[in-house]
Formats: structure tokens, sequence, C-alpha cells
């Protein structure tokens, strides 16, 4: 089956990514959001990160117009009925996904269709569990921002059908020109079971005194040429999104390198989120383009 419709649910960065990158290969793109109010951000983050391509000269106005008229924008999840492919782009909880999972498998009838979860740490089985055809759930993590960023981790339950998994592949590769790498179904997968203690740690080690967060930072770039440090790397992903991530390693794996320090929840308490909030480990213009105090 050629995928020609895409759903996604969700429009922050990682589903409003997914749609520009659908949209700009040709595919007729419906996002469902959480509200109206949701639909305009994401429609309005969209524009933007096109706005950028032309800006670039990388995209030209009429490429522009084309792929923002192929994204529609519903607060309806029945009106994914006719998608080939859904995304659930929805924040790194495990019940708001569940509730998710258990909506799509409902108003998406099609059984050839592909219901795909963007979590970066939860095991696609609890997921797929939600729905009565687990063997068309899998996990198809992408990175942040979704049209730079060549990668997705491609996922299967012990559940998963192997058409499910070759029509995912085919479809992340063939048409929109990702690099695919397939992960076990366990917390983490591959990149994050990576990833995460080296970012806790960098944490850890800011909270224990040993170094500044712009020395922990400069020691990563210019010691071993990594192109961003582990905080400001943080800052960019999400404060919020991190710990999110690392609580769901842990409860898997009890290794206390993925636990949360104290310092990061603390921070997350206080609403230091990063980029997103204008502040994490380092200051950030916000939205108003003011940098706050």
């Amino acid at each position: 089956m050629t995928v020609e419709r895409v759903g996604v649910v969700g429009c922050g960065q990682m589903g409003t990514g997914f749609a520009e990158v659908c949209a700009r290969a040709g595919l007729d793109v419906l996002v469902v959001a959480s509200s109206a109010e949701s639909a305009q951000r994401g429609a309005a983050r969209l524009e933007s990160s096109l706005d950028r391509l032309v800006g670039k000269g990388k995209l030209s106005e009429d490429e522009r117009a084309t792929a923002i008229a192929r994204v529609t924008y519903s607060t309806d999840p029945k009106d994914l009925a006719d998608r080939q492919f859904v995304l659930e782009a929805v924040t790194e909880q495990l019940a708001t996904k569940l509730e998710v999972f258990a909506v799509l498998d409902e108003v998406v009838p099609d059984r050839d269709a592909v219901l795909a979860s963007t979590t970066s740490a939860l095991p696609i089985m609890k997921l797929a569990r939600a729905t009565s055809a687990p063997e068309r759930v899998v996990g198809v993590h992408l990175f942040n921002p979704v049209p730079v960023m060549p990668l997705a981790e491609l996922t299967a339950s012990l559940a998963t059908g192997e058409a499910t998994l070759a029509r995912a592949a085919a479809f992340l590769t063939e048409v929109l020109g990702k690099k695919v790498i397939y992960a076990k179904d366990q917390a983490g997968f591959v990149v994050n079971s990576l990833l995460v203690p080296y970012l806790m740690s960098a944490v850890r080690m800011l909270e224990s005194g040993v170094a500044t967060a712009e020395d922990i930072d400069r020691g990563m770039t210019l010691g071993c040429g990594h192109p961003m440090g582990p905080l400001a790397l943080i800052d960019l992903i999400g404060l919020d999104v991190i710990a999110a991530v690392g609580e769901a390693m842990y409860d898997e794996t009890r290794e206390p390198l993925h636990a949360p320090p104290a310092l990061l929840l603390r921070m997350i308490e206080g609403g230091y989120l990063g980029r997103k909030s204008g502040r994490g480990f380092y200051p950030h213009r916000t939205a108003t383009g003011k940098a706050p105090r």
C-alpha cells in the first residue's frame, strides 16, 4: 500500500516537523490538535519553518504555498478515518499516549493503516496493548528538528506485524528520505540509552559544583568535538522532556544513571524548561524576542 494520506496527532515541535516533511514530500496531511488554539500555534510554527527555508533560498514561494495547502487541521480525531499512516506526537506521558492509541484504534478502521508513536522512551508494547490490533502499532522515534535531522529509530514490539514494520520502513526511507536504524523494544531504544545517562551526568556535575554550565559544555564541544554541549542540548530538547524520558527509562531498568537529578526536577518545578520557556541552564530569547530576567 502506497501512503498518500498521513495523519498526525499533536502539533508541537515533533508533530509540526513531521507534518512539514510529509507536506513537502507531496502528501495529504491532516493534523489533529487538542484545541483550536493549539492548531493555530501549530500552523504558525509550520509556516515560520517554511519561511526560514524561503529566506535561505532553499524553498521557493510557490513551494511554500503548496506545502501549506497540503496540511489541514482539525480537533476531531474521527477525521483521521481515511488515513493510511498516523503518527502520535503528543506529550511523553504514558497515560496520554494510551488514550490516543485507544482512540486511534476506534477511528482508523483500516487494519493495514500504520499507527506509529514518536515516543523516545516508552516501550511500544505498552502502547500497542491499548489497541485491538497491536500488530499495526510501531515506534517511529524522530529527532528534533524533524525537517533537518535525517535519523528515524524504528521499533517493533513483540506484536508488531512484519508487514507493518516493512511498510513503515519503506515510507520513512523511500518517501520521506530518512535514514532508519532498528531498535529493540526497550525503554530508551538506541539513542536515548546512550544519550540520557550522559545528559544526566552533566546535570549532576553542575549540581555538585565540579564546573560551571559553560565549562561543562565547552569541555565537550572543544575537547570531544561535540557540536553542542550536554546542558545546551537539554535546553534545546526541553528539561521536562529529558526528565520524562529519564523517568520512563528508570521505571523499566532501575538504573540510577537514568534517574533525573534533583537539580533538574527543581528547575522544571520553577518553570525553567529551556528554550521554549525562555530559560533553562542558559537564558534564551522568548517568542516575543525578549530575553528573560
